[in-house]
This record gives C-alpha cells, structure tokens and sequence, in this order.
C-alpha cells in the first residue's frame, strides 16, 4: 500500500470520530490560531470563486460561504466529504463538494481551470504524500493573480520531531517551571504515524517537510509568498485537553500561516 493510500484510508476510518469532535465550531487551534490569519491572508469577498482544498468536514467552506465566497470543496476522504454535504445543506446554492486526491493532477484540473480567485488549504499539506501535483494544479486553477493560503503545523515546532519540556528550576530567588521544546530532527523529511485527536480509531502518516520543501513546489510552479505569520497561544492560555499546546509555550507558533500568489 502507498503512503497516499495509507493516508487516505486513514482519514475514512477516523472521519466520523473527527468529524464528531470538529463539528462546524472547530476547536482552539481553530478558533484563535488557523482560522483568524487565514481569513485575514485569503481576504474571501463576496461573489468570489474559491477552492477549499483538504476541506475535511466543510469547517471552513461553511466559513467561507457565510462571507459570501462561491465555494469548491474537496477531501479524498469520501465519508468526510458525505459528512461535509450534510452539514450543508442550507449552504448547497454557494458550496459544492467533491471527492477529489490532492496528489491527482489530472482530477485537479477537472475542477475548471483558471476558474478560481482563491483556494485555501488549512491544517493539511502534512497530510498529503506529495504536495508538487497540488502546486502545479493550483497554478493552472487559480485565475491570474490569484491567491493561494494555507497553514500547517509548524514544521520547526510542532510535530512527531518536537517534545514539550517543563523543568523545575531554581532562579535564586523562587523555583519555578520553565518551558521549552525539545526537537530530535528538522531537516530531513520524514514519515511517520500519530493520533491527531485522543480516541481516534487509527493512527495517520504524517509528512514532515522542512519549510523550504515546503514552499519550493509551488515556488517552481510560479507563485509568490508575499505573506508570513507565525500563531501562538497567548500567555496563561489553557486549551482544550486535545493538546499539549497552551500558553506556557507562547514564544514556540505551533501554526504556520502563509500567502502564495499566481
């Protein structure tokens, strides 16, 4: 089995249990770090056409449709995707899905070539196996000047390379916790399987890319990065308990958020 098959097979027998979790309101990695840069960078308007690559459970199509964007949603996850439409239904007119692989040239461009004004891929780019076919179908999708954001986890900070640390110290004054990362690698890729979400029924690959791997397919493809930020919990903030992430790591961004353009 492939590692894009693995991943796929992966995500249909945990979409019910993320689905479950995520909902439409997402979670705190959602609320306060990927959703607000993201729509900030994308900058939907209303009438515009946008692409919603890895959309998962249609989280943010729905976000999108409610600023007026005409939506094309897609996963390679068929139950996400029958998730997604049914969440939907009120937003049928301005959200249409499809089960469509990222790594899948050929079926990118069926979704209409220089069509769109935007696409957006959240949280996802380390699932794909290879992300150079979704580079040069975006550059081919995108109408010129179109606008290309996604964000991922970290690849500096966060991921299967990245241990969090508490140590106790004594300051001279008081003992206290400091915090910290520990990280084993970084610029090698790599592979590996971890759990998302706690209860999940399968374990996911995991692509690791170093950023300049990361940002180089669609670099080649023509694109232009004219936007950077870097999203972390503010000090004292205490997530959810699918997390390790909380305030005390408030100098470490476990997002990265980035704008490409055609």
């Amino acid at each position: 089995m492939s590692t894009n098959d693995a991943a796929r097979r992966a995500w249909e027998a945990n979409a019910a249990h993320w689905d479950d979790y995520m909902g439409a309101a997402g979670n705190d990695f959602v609320n306060l770090l990927v959703w607000p840069g993201t729509a900030r960078l994308l900058d939907a308007r209303p009438g515009e056409r946008v692409l919603d690559v890895a959309c998962g459970n249609g989280l943010y199509a729905l976000r999108l449709a409610e600023l007026g964007a005409r939506v094309t949603a897609f996963d390679f996850a068929a139950p996400l995707i029958a998730r997604a439409r049914a969440r939907s239904a009120a937003q049928a007119g301005r959200i249409a899905y499809h089960v469509v692989d990222a790594t899948d040239l050929a079926a990118l461009l069926a979704l209409g070539e220089g069509q769109h004004d935007a696409a957006l891929c959240n949280m996802a780019l380390f699932d794909m196996a290879d992300i150079a076919p979704l580079a040069a179908g975006l550059a081919r999708l995108l109408r010129p000047g179109g606008r290309f954001v996604f964000s991922v986890m970290h690849p500096c900070f966060n991921g299967l390379h990245a241990t969090h640390v508490a140590e106790g110290y004594d300051d001279g004054r008081r003992f206290t916790t400091r915090y910290g990362l520990r990280l084993s690698r970084y610029l090698t890729p790599f592979t590996a399987e971890g759990i998302a979400i706690r209860g999940q029924p399968e374990p996911q690959p995991y692509f690791h890319r170093p950023l300049g791997d990361l940002l180089m397919p669609f670099l080649s493809a023509g694109f232009v990065l004219d936007a950077l930020e870097e999203a972390a919990f503010p000090p004292g903030h205490q997530p959810e308990k699918q997390t390790s992430w909380s305030g005390n790591y408030s100098e470490f961004p476990p997002v990265l958020i980035a704008r490409l353009r055609r």
